[in-house]
């Protein structure tokens, strides 16, 4: 599948949007929950009223309670021997009786009322509660969310911008392979071919200056003839040389690395760029698995040759550590520095040594600013590429 049609800046934006309607939609519940707080507050105030209101209607109905029925007595008593008493005593008797009744009927209405709106308010009150503890679930859950949305989310669109990098790589990596193969034919071409066609041609005029010319003359042309063959096998050499250093296949890293750096200075100061390339090697001088070897050839390659066309650098250092459990590698340049928030159209140099660098299973670390140099680190474990 094609990753060339899809834009990660619409899916930024679609992620935008969502993140913008999540947290109005957090900020609204959010709300509702401290309204319902605010509530809770003064109902919890107005319940604490209406319970000492009912304790003191029960507390006086229990009071009115006790008199009405001392009353009644009292009015039994009178009417049961009114001839001892006046009928002035008599009404004073009935209607003190009366009046205790009346108020322990309007006593009771109010104590049931007080606690008809208590049980109401105390159900107000639990459903309150009810919402603000689901209010703060939701917040709670719409914080996660965001914060999925907001880090994990934004991952895909990185993860999608990363798969159209590698696709673009992996093209670049065939053009290159075929540009790779275009130049050694073209140096093959240009050098060592023409120059057997020329050892061919010489050793064809040899002969005919032997014959015509003599001895002396013909020594002369084949020593003419044994710098040509010497030439062309200079450049076979350096072709090789450019495909795989022999070095490193028969005296490993180290020496590999020291002679390419050496050789790569000196190349450098006869086309009049002026850098020192420094190295040094502080670790182990052991051989290490040929896979492993090769990879940090190219990755310590890579990063020399990209201070090289790019940084201005006139000093390039490079430092090796093989330890027991890891290989540690910096290479640092004293150049102009780059943003490397920033990538450059076309540019695969750094990508190309993120993936070489993943399928070691170690870490790379660039560090750099404009006008602030560049500090390459390399991390490679031994142990998990085990022996050739």
């Amino acid at each position: 599948m094609s990753l060339r049609g899809i834009k990660t800046e619409k899916l930024d934006e679609i992620l935008d949007k969502m993140i913008s309607t999540v947290n109005q939609s957090k900020d609204e519940i959010f709300e509702i929950g401290e309204r319902c707080r605010q509530d809770l507050e003064s109902g919890l105030m107005e319940l604490k009223a209406i319970k000492d209101e009912v304790k003191q209607a029960l507390q006086q109905e229990e009071e009115l309670d006790y008199q009405t029925k001392q009353a009644r007595r009292r009015l039994s008593e009178v009417s049961k021997f009114f001839h001892t008493y006046s009928e002035k005593d008599i009404r004073k008797a009935y209607q003190y009786a009366h009046d205790l009744q009346t108020k322990l009927i309007l006593t009771k209405q109010k104590a049931k009322q007080l606690m008809e709106r208590r049980d109401d308010l105390e159900r107000r009150l639990k459903n309150l509660k009810n919402t603000i503890e689901r209010a703060d679930n939701l917040v709670a859950q719409i914080s996660v969310v965001l914060k999925y949305m907001t880090s994990d989310m934004k991952q895909i669109g990185q993860a999608l911008e990363d798969a159209k990098l590698k696709q673009e790589f992996g093209l670049r990596i065939l053009e290159a392979q075929e540009e790779e193969k275009k130049r050694l034919s073209r140096e093959i071409h240009d050098g060592p071919a023409q120059m057997m066609a020329n050892v061919l041609m010489r050793s064809d005029l040899i002969e005919k200056v032997y014959k015509e010319r003599g001895v002396e003359e013909a020594l002369v042309e084949i020593r003419n003839l044994k710098n040509m063959v010497r030439s062309a096998l200079y450049e076979v050499r350096r072709i090789i040389y450019d495909l795989r250093p022999m070095a490193l296949d028969d005296l490993g890293l180290v020496p590999a690395l020291n002679k390419f750096l050496s050789t790569l200075e000196e190349y450098n100061r006869s086309i009049q760029r002026n850098t020192t390339i420094r190295f040094r090697n502080i670790g182990l001088e052991v051989r290490l698995p040929s896979k492993l070897e090769i990879a940090l050839f190219r990755l310590i390659q890579e990063s020399v040759q990209n201070a090289l066309k790019h940084s201005n650098a006139s000093e390039i250092v490079v430092k090796l550590e093989i330890g027991k459990e890891k290989v540690l590698a910096v290479i640092k340049d004293n150049g102009q520095g780059f943003d490397i928030h920033k990538r450059k159209s076309n540019s695969f140099g750094i990508l190309g040594m993120k993936e070489r660098i993943e399928l070691l299973e170690g870490e790379l670390n660039i560090d750099s600013k404009p006008g602030k140099g560049t500090v390459v680190r390399l991390s490679v474990p031994i142990h998990v590429h085990g022996k050739d």
